[in-house]
This record gives structure tokens, sequence and C-alpha cells, in this order.
């Protein structure tokens, strides 16, 4: 590889100015490039290497949900779990379901665990997990315990090399095996403590109602019908230990997920992050606009939430 490919390697205390996390916002020079130039394989990488992005040719985005499903189809093909084998697969909660589906097609175990990597530690100490990830763009393997973004770029690399063929092929091949789990994260972030806890709050009492399962909701054509909602629970199946309030979930019969998540609530301001995850099989949609397909549940989920009107934020600050 020339010294050219390589960008922002100088370790700098501030970043060079630059915010560290790889993504299609703080890592737009990079999208640009693809854009712009004849590259096969583009990867940002944040501060320490360990969350990671990754571009097609002409900036074909794969999401982290992707990526993750994606090596775990090819797993194979890859040198270290040709010498170690393969143990199960794991996602966080908030991370689309692409995952779920190669596990259960190719026979692995499979775990949905909450945000934060001791719970998939505790899996890999068992020795009961090969592959791993979440949505923030971390992935990782039982070879470090750690998110490894530069393992994960190599992992790409050795996928591609035996599949020979571009990202986005492989990316729409898979879709074709497995279906695609549309996924989008809207961050809201320096929302003012108080709406943003009163927000959180309102939904909880809302979607714990017994009356909330079987609500239908609709926008533009499409409906959807609640099968449950609940504040996401996880008992771990290595120590026992009950983790709740990991995050408020409304799922709809057709496997379509939204979920809400606050974080930072102290002076300086919190976060608010909505996920969806829609799944569609047909493959006439696998080449849609994911913001396009999803649009209809992102304004289903400010609907039900009221995070318009009760924090004043019409637009996020960064969308995923």
């Amino acid at each position: 590889m020339p010294e050219s490919s390589a960008v922002n390697c100088i370790p700098l205390e501030d970043f060079g100015g630059h915010h560290p996390d790889p993504n299609l916002t703080y890592a737009i020079d990079l999208v640009n490039a693809m854009k712009d130039g004849d590259y096969i394989l583009g990867a940002a990488f944040d501060g320490d290497g360990d969350r990671n992005m990754i571009l097609g040719h002409k900036a074909f985005f794969v999401t982290p949900s992707d990526s993750l499903a994606v090596i775990a189809a090819n797993i194979d093909v890859i040198p270290y779990f040709r010498k170690t084998g393969v143990k199960g697969f794991s996602r966080s909660m908030p991370t689309a379901g692409a995952v779920d589906r190669v596990a259960a097609k190719t026979g692995r175990e499979f775990f949905e665990v909450p945000t934060g990597w001791k719970f998939f530690g505790n899996l890999m100490d068992a020795g009961r997990l090969s592959l791993c990830g979440e949505e923030s763009f971390g992935t990782g393997s039982d070879h470090i315990r750690e998110k490894d973004g530069l393992w994960a770029c190599l992992a790409w690399l050795s996928i591609l090399a035996a599949r020979k063929m571009t990202v986005e092929e492989i990316l729409k091949d898979h879709w074709l095996m497995f279906g695609r789990n549309f996924f989008t994260r809207y961050d809201y972030e320096n929302v003012d403590s108080a709406p943003a806890n009163q927000m959180m709050n309102n939904l909880e009492k809302a979607i714990l109602d017994p009356s909330f399962a079987g609500c239908l909701f609709s926008h533009a054509n499409k409906t959807y019908k609640v099968a449950k909602a609940d504040n996401f629970e996880y008992t771990d199946p290595i120590d026992g230990s009950i983790s709740k309030k990991q995050g408020l979930r409304i799922i709809f019969e057709d496997g379509s997920r939204v979920v809400f998540r606050l974080s930072g609530t102290g002076s300086s301001g919190a976060t608010i992050r909505l996920y969806i995850d829609s799944y569609e099989a047909e493959e006439a949609m696998h080449s849609l606009n994911a913001q396009d397909v999803l649009k209809p549940l992102v304004e289903i989920a400010l609907k039900i939430s009221q995070l318009r009107e009760l924090t004043g934020r019409q637009e996020p600050t960064v969308i995923t």
C-alpha cells in the first residue's frame, strides 16, 4: 500500500482538530475522497483504532450492522478463525439484527446484549463467542477481547481477496441470501437534561401500558402494529447478573424496531439516541435508500415520543 493511502496517521492530542468518531459526518474527508477517486476500499478509524467505518467504491457505505453480518457470513475465509474455529456471534441490542440471521442459518449460538463491551467479554472468557459488534462502529473478536477496528479492516481485505468481488457486490449478494436490515441512528446531542428525561419517562410509561401492544401507527403508505414494547433487560448467561433499563424498545409485528436510549444527563446536557431497524426480504427493496425506506418509522417514533415537542429539536445532530 502506498504511503499516500494512509491519512491522518500521526497521533495528535487534539486529533488534528478533527472529531475522532469514524462516521459519515465526521469522516466526510474520506467520504469525499472515495466519491471522487477510484478506490475499492476505504476505512476510517477513531483515535485509538478500536472503531471503524467501511466504504466501498464511490463511497458505498457499509453500516456497522451489515459489516458485522458480512464478516460472520464469510468468517471461514479469515485466517484466524481457520486456526481457532468459530464459536458464537453477538451484537448490542440497538444494533440491527443482520447478524442474527447469519447465526440462525449457520447454526451458531447468538447473543443479544446491552450496550457495553464488558458483556461481550464475559461471553468470550467463557469460550462461547468469536465475533461481536455494536452499531457505534465497534467490531471485535476473541483474538483480543476488545473492539479492534484495524482487525475489522483486515477481515474485510481477507473477504475481498477470497470473494473477488467489490464491497457493493458482496453486500448485494449477502442481502440476496439473508435479506436486508435497513438501519439508521439519529443522535440528538447536548439536549437539556430536564426535557430529555421527561421525554424518556413519558415514553416508558406509555409503552409499558398493556394497552400499547396491538396499537396501529401509520405514516405515508406504511402501517405498523405493535407486537411488544419494553425497557430491555439482560440476564448474563455466564454469571447470572441482571442489567435493567438498557433501552426503550418498540417491536412491531413485521420485526421492525424502534429503540430509544438516553446518556449523559449531567450539567453539560444529554444525548438522545434513536435507532430504527427494519427488515426487507424482497430483492427489489434492497437497493433503495435506507433513509427513504425508514422515513415512516422515523416519523412514527418521533410522534410517539414527542421528541420534537418536548426538546425543541427539529433535526438530529448526526444521522448514521
